[in-house]
């Protein structure tokens, strides 16, 4: 049943879908309904709905923000710990024009009926058009991009920190893209568990010839993977001297994704080099900080003014301290997340 049908079952009363887990569970997996959890940071970080992004009910600019985020022609599916914020946040939703889906009973009655949840946090982006991009930021360097029925999988890594298990965790990938060869980034057995038939894996040249397959871009190179997704080899590498070994000038890759016109920088390990100068029109930036291997916080705020992303998501931080970032970066909204 499609959302507009559900609505109109409930056109003498809320102005939203009040729907049991099954129902949701349907709903949510059309592809083109945005969830949303609406409960605090904490009991977010608790465990959520895969592709759940956070938005808590609670604070003063909820109505605000979700207009921010969400085109109004985006369906919407809400819910918090028992369905009562979530059916508030669905009334208010629905009087500001959103479709809307709540699920009946919430996060709980969801963990009653055995269905999945995560802790990996979930960012949702619209292109220009209105196309929904989906990352789920797995941890440190490791994200997938879900993109108009593709799933683009970036440094799949099993290990580093906690465990992921991506043949139960994740869906084969059609793109995994390798920025270079460290541990933390380069994983042959996390690669496998995401290959399909069709599955596409682009790395810099080092990668490439490690695995014996792939299609190899250099620095500077570019792939067109269809018609409205782009891919840019760009250098990522190290200039403090002592660290240069790390990761040589020529060697490593970062990447732009242009997706149906929205652009995403994935910074790979590097500094605040040069060339980031001629990086334009980024919506989101991911970049690295934590020295002696990539950037410090300072290394991070010239990069990022030099970017200038709308969005900018600090990850591969490890234990480096990102409380002031945002204050130092008043023009850019800056999204600390768990990517350590």
């Amino acid at each position: 049943m499609s959302i507009v049908s559900l609505l109109g079952l409930f056109s003498c009363g809320p102005k939203y879908a009040n729907l049991n887990v099954e129902e949701f569970e349907k709903v949510i997996s059309d592809g083109n309904t945005a969830l949303v959890d609406v409960r605090t940071k904490e009991e977010y970080d608790e465990g959520h709905l895969a592709g759940a992004a956070n938005c808590d009910w609670q604070s003063e600019d909820f109505l605000s923000l979700m207009e921010s985020l969400y085109p109004k022609e985006t369906p919407l599916a809400v819910y918090c710990r028992s369905g009562r914020r979530s059916a508030e946040a669905a009334k208010v939703l629905s009087k500001a024009g959103f479709a809307v889906s709540n699920l009946k009973g919430g996060y709980l009655a969801w963990t009653e009926s055995k269905k999945d949840t995560t802790l990996y946090e979930a960012e949702t982006f619209f292109t220009a058009r209105g196309k929904e991009i989906g990352m789920t930021l797995i941890k440190h360097a490791s994200l997938e991009i879900a993109y108009d029925g593709l799933s683009i999988q970036v440094d799949p890594v099993s290990g580093h920190g906690k465990p992921t298990d991506y043949a139960k965790e994740f869906p084969k990938a059609d793109i995994v893209l390798i920025t270079h060869e460290h541990g933390d980034h380069f994983d042959k057995d996390a690669i496998a568990a995401l290959t399909k038939d069709g599955t596409r894996i682009i790395a810099n040249p080092r990668c490439a010839e490690m695995m014996g397959k792939g299609t190899a871009l250099s620095n500077g190179e570019s792939l067109d993977i269809r018609e409205d997704f782009h891919i840019d080899a760009v250098p990522a590498y190290n200039t403090t001297e002592g660290h240069l070994q790390f990761h040589p000038k020529g060697r490593d890759n970062g990447y732009v994704l242009t997706l149906d016109g929205l652009r995403i920088y994935i910074a790979g390990d590097t500094e605040d080099i040069p060339e980031m100068s001629d990086l334009k029109d980024i919506d989101i930036a991911f970049l690295p900080v934590n020295q002696p291997y990539t950037m410090t916080v300072e290394q991070c705020v010239i990069a990022s003014e030099t970017i200038s992303p709308k969005v900018l998501i600090p990850y591969h931080f490890s234990k480096t301290d990102l409380s002031e970032l945002p204050s130092l970066l008043p023009g850019i909204d800056v999204r600390l997340r768990q990517m350590q």
